[in-house]
C-alpha cells in the first residue's frame, strides 16, 4: 500500500485486523456476557467466526435497552436499519419515523412482523409529523439520522439540504418537552472540510463550507446548547466512511457500494484522479456499537465524536481490494480529477477514552461480508441502482 505525504506528515496504510461478526452472538472472549451487537441486520446467522466488540456486554446493554422507546428517524436508511436491528435485538422497541426520499421499506421488512417494531411515515422538518410521534408514543431515547444525504444529491439540492435545520430544531423541542432521556446526532466528518491537519481531531480546525457540513455543524451546536441549558443530554457522533450491506450503489450512492456494484456488473471501476485520496472506512456494525456505547456513556454528553477506526485506505486501494475479494476480473478505470477532499482520516482517541470502543472488523473482512450482501441482493441493488441513476439524468 501506499503511504502518502500531507504537509511533510506521514499517512499510513490501513492496518488488517482479523475479525467478523453475526447478528447478536453471544461468544465467551473477555465476558461471559460479551456480545456482537450486529454487523447487518439481514443476517439471521451468525458467521463461522463473530467478533466481540468491547465496550458494554449483553447484559449490560439489554438491561439499559429492553422495554425502553427508542425513536430513529432515518430509521429506514441504511445506518438507521442497522441500528434498528440492533436495538430490537437488545429488546428495546423501535420506531421508525422516515419519509422514504432516501431510505427504503425494504432495509426493514424483516422487522415488518416483529412487535417491537413500528414504522411512521413522515418528514422531520415537518414538525406536525413529529408531534403525532412524540404523542402516541412515549419516547426514552431518539437517534437524529434523518437527513439528505450523498455528495451527489447534497450538491443538486443544496437549498434544500438547509431545510434540514428544522427537522433538528423540532427533534430537539419534542424531546425536552416530553422529557426524552438522550438524543444521538449524526453528524459527519464533512464538517472538517478540507482538512488543515491530519488526522482531524474533534477540538481542531473545522472547515465546513458546503451546505450538508454547515447543517451537520448547526445540529452539533444546537444539540451542545440542549445540553447546557436545558439539560437534555445529547450527544454528536462525526461518522467517517460507513460501510456495509444495504448501503446505496447508486450514482446518488457511496463509493464503496457504487466500486462493489460496478464490479459484480462486469463494469470497470470508475475512480478519480490516480486514486491516492485516503478515507477511514467502518464497517456498518462497527458505527452501531460505538453509537450504542454513546448512547449509554455519561461522559459523552454534550460532545462531538469522530466516529472511525483512524487507518485511512486510498481510493485505489479499496478498488483494488474489492475486485481482489469478489473473485472477478475487474478493471479500473481513471477519470479526470473533480473537486474532491484529498485525505480525510481521523484521530479516534477521544472515541477510545470516552466510549470505551475500538471498530473490530477489518476492512477486508467487512468487504468480504458487503460483497456477500450485493451478490445474495443483486437483482435488488443494481434496480434501484438503475432507477436513481436514471432519475439523475432527467
Amino acid at each position: 500500500m501506499v503511504a502518502l505525504q500531507l504537509k511533510n506528515k506521514p499517512i499510513p496504510a490501513a492496518s488488517d485486523a482479523a475479525g467478523r461478526r453475526g447478528r447478536f452472538v453471544r461468544q465467551g472472549v473477555g465476558s461471559a456476557d460479551a456480545i456482537a451487537p450486529l454487523a447487518s441486520s439481514s443476517m439471521r446467522h451468525p458467521p463461522e467466526r463473530p467478533v466481540v466488540l468491547v465496550g458494554r456486554g449483553a447484559a449490560g446493554y439489554s438491561k439499559s435497552i429492553s422495554n425502553k422507546t427508542v425513536l430513529i428517524t432515518g430509521g429506514a436508511g441504511f445506518i438507521g436499519s442497522h441500528l434498528a436491528g440492533a436495538l430490537l435485538g437488545y429488546g428495546g422497541r423501535v420506531v421508525c419515523f422516515d419519509n422514504l426520499s432516501t431510505g427504503s421499506l425494504e432495509n426493514i421488512k424483516e422487522f415488518a412482523d416483529d412487535k417491537n417494531f413500528t414504522f411512521i411515515k413522515g418528514d422531520a422538518n415537518a414538525p406536525g409529523d413529529l408531534k403525532k410521534v412524540f404523542k402516541k408514543h412515549r419516547i426514552d431515547y431518539v437517534f437524529h439520522y434523518a437527513a439528505c444525504v450523498g455528495v451527489l444529491r447534497t450538491l443538486e439540492n443544496p437549498i434544500g439540504v438547509l431545510k434540514d435545520i428544522d427537522g433538528i430544531k423540532n427533534v430537539l423541542e419534542l424531546s425536552r418537552i416530553h422529557k426524552v432521556k438522550k438524543v444521538i446526532f449524526s453528524s459527519s466528518s464533512e464538517v472538517y472540510g478540507e482538512p488543515v491537519e491530519i488526522p482531524e481531531r474533534e477540538e481542531g480546525h473545522l472547515n465546513a463550507k458546503l451546505p450538508y457540513a454547515t447543517v451537520k455543524l448547526v445540529g452539533e451546536h444546537y444539540m451542545n446548547s440542549y445540553n447546557e441549558k436545558y439539560g437534555l443530554p445529547t450527544c454528536s457522533l462525526r461518522f467517517f466512511n460507513v460501510y456495509g450491506p444495504k448501503q446505496e450503489s447508486s450514482a446518488y450512492g457511496f463509493v464503496t457500494g457504487v466500486f462493489i456494484r460496478q464490479v459484480l456488473s462486469g463494469e470497470p471501476i470508475t475512480v478519480f484522479g490516480d486514486g491516492t485520496q485516503t478515507r477511514d472506512f467502518v464497517f456498518a456494525g462497527d458505527n452501531v456499537a460505538a453509537s450504542l456505547s454513546a448512547l449509554f456513556s455519561d461522559k459523552a454528553n454534550g460532545h462531538a465524536i469522530n466516529i472511525g477506526t483512524g487507518r485511512p485506505v486510498t481510493i485505489l486501494d479499496l478498488a483494488e481490494r474489492i475486485i481482489a475479494l469478489s473473485g472477478r476480473k475487474g478493471k479500473i478505470k481513471f477519470l479526470k480529477p473533480r473537486m474532491d477532499i484529498l485525505h480525510r482520516f481521523p484521530a479516534v482517541e477521544k472515541m477510545r477514552a470516552i466510549l470505551a470502543y475500538t471498530p473490530r472488523v477489518s476492512l477486508d473482512e467487512g468487504l468480504k461480508e458487503t460483497i456477500r450482501w450485493y451478490e445474495n441482493n443483486v437483482k435488488r441493488s443494481l434496480s434501484r441502482a438503475i432507477i436513481n441513476t436514471r432519475q439523475k439524468t432527467k
